[in-house]
C-alpha cells in the first residue's frame, strides 16, 4: 500500500474470548507466517514446563488469568484457537476509545499491530486470543521484540512504503521495530503521552487519550494531531515529535 497512512497501536491485554474456526488470509501471513509457527513452537516447549514459575513468567499472569492464558496457549499451539478481526479481539482501554468497528473496513486495514504471536497483524486479520508480551525471554528464540525486530521492520517497510506512519506504541513495542529503518521508507510521526511536568503518562486516561488520538488520525488525517485537545490533554509539537500533555 502506498500514499495512505497508518497507525501502530499495541494490542491490549484485554481481550474478547472466542471466536470463529474461519480462515482468511491475513496482510502478513505470507512474509510471517514461519516466524510465527518457530514461536508457536516455542510456547509449546514451554507448556511442557510443570514450573509454574516459568509459566508466570513467559505468560505474564498468575491465578485465574493464568489458567486462561494456559487455556489460550494450549489451543494456538494444537492449531484449533478459534480467531477474530484484531479490531474485535482487543478489548481493552486503547480500543473501547477507538471505537474501531464504527470506522470503515478499509480504514481499520491501516492499523497496524506489533504482538509477540503474530509479529505484525493490521487491525482487520485475525488473530487468536493470547498471551504474549514483546519483552518475555522465550527459548530457544530469546527475546522476543529482538527476535521480531528484523522480521516486523521489513514487513512495516514493504507495507507502508511512501506512506505516513503515526506511532503510538509504547516502548516494549517500539523495540520490535527500528525506526531508522523504517523512516528511510516513509514519513514516521511519533507520538509521546506525557504529564504536566513532562514525565511519561500512563493509567486509564493516557490509555483513553491514546485511543481517541488514533482515532482522530485514522478519520481526519496526520494534521488533526497538532490541533488534538480533550478534557484538558493538549497536543504540543516539540521538533519532530508532538507530545499529548495531560492536565495540571
Amino acid at each position: 500500500m502506498t500514499g495512505s497512512l497508518f497507525v501502530l497501536l499495541p494490542p491490549s491485554e484485554g481481550k474478547e474470548a472466542g471466536g470463529s474456526r474461519a480462515v482468511k488470509i491475513g496482510a502478513f501471513d505470507g512474509t510471517l507466517g514461519s516466524s510465527r509457527l518457530e514461536v508457536v513452537g516455542a510456547l509449546a516447549r514451554v507448556l511442557e514446563s510443570d514450573d509454574e514459575t516459568i509459566l508466570i513468567r513467559t505468560l505474564g499472569v498468575r491465578g485465574p488469568l493464568l489458567e486462561r492464558a494456559l487455556a489460550a496457549t494450549r489451543s494456538v499451539v494444537e492449531g484449533r484457537a478459534p480467531v477474530l478481526p484484531a479490531y474485535q479481539r482487543y478489548s481493552g482501554v486503547v480500543w473501547s476509545h477507538l471505537d474501531p468497528a464504527s470506522i470503515s473496513e478499509a480504514t481499520r486495514r491501516r492499523i497496524l499491530v506489533p504482538s509477540g504471536l503474530y509479529g505484525l497483524s493490521a487491525g482487520t486479520d485475525l488473530v487468536a486470543d493470547f498471551r504474549l508480551k514483546m519483552n518475555v525471554n522465550l527459548a530457544p528464540l530469546g527475546n522476543i521484540a529482538r527476535y521480531w525486530r528484523p522480521l516486523v521492520t521489513e514487513a512495516i517497510c514493504g507495507y507502508v512504503r511512501r506512506a505516513t506512519v503515526v506511532n503510538l506504541l509504547p516502548k516494549e513495542h517500539t523495540a520490535a521495530i527500528d525506526f531508522e529503518m523504517l523512516s528511510d521508507v516513509c514519513d514516521v510521526i511519533d507520538v509521546s503521552f506525557v504529564s504536566h511536568d513532562g514525565t511519561r503518562a500512563v493509567g486509564h486516561d493516557a490509555k483513553a487519550v491514546k485511543g481517541l488520538v488514533a482515532r482522530e488520525v485514522l478519520t481526519k488525517g496526520e494534521g488533526s494531531i497538532a490541533s488534538f485537545r480533550w478534557e484538558g490533554w493538549k497536543a504540543c509539537v516539540r521538533g519532530e515529535r508532538i507530545e499529548v500533555v495531560a492536565p495540571k
